[in-house]
């Protein structure tokens, strides 16, 4: 199926896995590039050394164009950028709008620069400095999230912008990719879709509690790094809603530090880190901590399997899953439902 995506990256179709953090890794990357999708690899919750032995095994597993998802305002990002170059990494996705001479150093070196954005305004800013296609997410979607839903804020980006859009935020099927394709949208992006695929590396006991959930079991939540954040509801979640300052302070605090350990960042680094996630929202000095100590959160639940202690990140999509498909079935089945749902369309009068 080919679309502005599929020629701007190489791809035989217009599917992008997104880059989650725990979750988006050489293993489930390469398997989306050889279904012929577009794999973004999640280098947030990763160190430079992981993140350059990642993508030597995603391209050992795999010679199709694969991504790689960064950090804009991470302390080495510009070593990062360094890295994507010399490794010829094909896509570099931006959760944050990457600054312009960023992007003119990745256009230079023939990379693709596909930011995140949230708005139509954020559109017109990184398409002006030089970005070659956007992925926009409607409240929907799993992790941050906006408020405005994908049918209202796909169109408003389309109508801003001549570059390709890529749709996110509710889509699982090809009835959804026919839907994005009839907007306007060059492709699909999907998270908890492939998350719930064979090839993820998230436990399998996770994975279950993922497809025994509803359309009912995500919640926005700000309680858990003091933006807003769809998550699986739980105990845990429940908890941080109805904790004080010091209990949620304390909690953060150490997992902060277990963060620290793991990536070898300093407090100031975490600090800034911290900071950084603020987005321009006014945090208090609580909230700037809750936000450095995400990352465990997220690992607790989508690593370590404890869904007791940890956080899921989740679309609403998760309450219309009920199957563990490979990435290659996963794919396949999409563009030809999405087909038959264009071929459908046809013979509307």
């Amino acid at each position: 199926m080919r679309t502005a995506l599929t020629d701007l990256v190489g791809v035989r179709h217009p599917v992008v896995q997104t880059g989650m953090g725990w979750v988006a890794g050489p293993r489930l990357v390469s398997a989306t590039a050889e279904a012929g999708g577009l794999g973004i690899l999640a280098s947030a919750t990763m160190t430079y050394a992981e993140l350059e032995a990642a993508i030597k095994e995603t391209r050992s597993r795999t010679s199709a164009p694969f991504g790689v998802n960064l950090r804009a305002d991470a302390s080495d990002a510009p070593e990062r950028i360094d890295l994507l170059i010399r490794e010829q990494v094909k896509v570099a996705s931006f959760a944050l709008a990457p600054k312009p001479d960023m992007i003119a150093k990745l256009n230079d070196a023939g990379v693709v620069v596909i930011p995140s954005i949230g708005a139509a305004r954020h559109a017109e800013k990184v398409a002006k400095w030089g970005a070659h296609a956007v992925i926009v997410q409607g409240g929907e979607g799993g992790g941050h999230t906006g408020g405005v839903a994908t049918t209202l804020l796909l169109p408003s980006v389309l109508d801003a912008v001549d570059i390709p859009v890529i749709a996110a935020g509710g889509f699982f099927d090809g009835r959804g990719l026919a839907a994005a394709l009839a907007y306007g949208a060059a492709g699909i992006a999907m998270g908890t879709r492939f998350l719930l695929t064979q090839e993820s590396t998230v436990p399998d006991a996770v994975k279950q509690a993922y497809l025994q959930r509803d359309l009912n079991s995500t919640v926005v939540t700000t309680r858990v790094d003091g933006l807003p954040h769809r998550v699986l509801r739980s105990d845990l979640v429940e908890h941080l809603e109805k904790s004080g300052k010091l209990s949620s302070l304390a909690r953060a605090v150490t997992n902060a530090a277990r963060f620290r350990e793991h990536t070898g960042l300093s407090w100031r680094a975490m600090i800034r880190e911290g900071l950084a996630m603020r987005h321009g929202k006014d945090l208090t000095w609580s909230q700037v901590i809750m936000a450095a100590n995400t990352p465990m959160l997220l690992r607790a639940g989508l690593v370590e399997g404890r869904t007791d202690a940890g956080v899921l990140a989740s679309g609403q999509v998760a309450g219309l899953l009920g199957d563990l498909p490979t990435c290659a079935e996963l794919i396949e089945t999409i563009v030809k439902d999405a087909e038959s749902a264009i071929d459908r369309l046809r013979d509307v009068r």
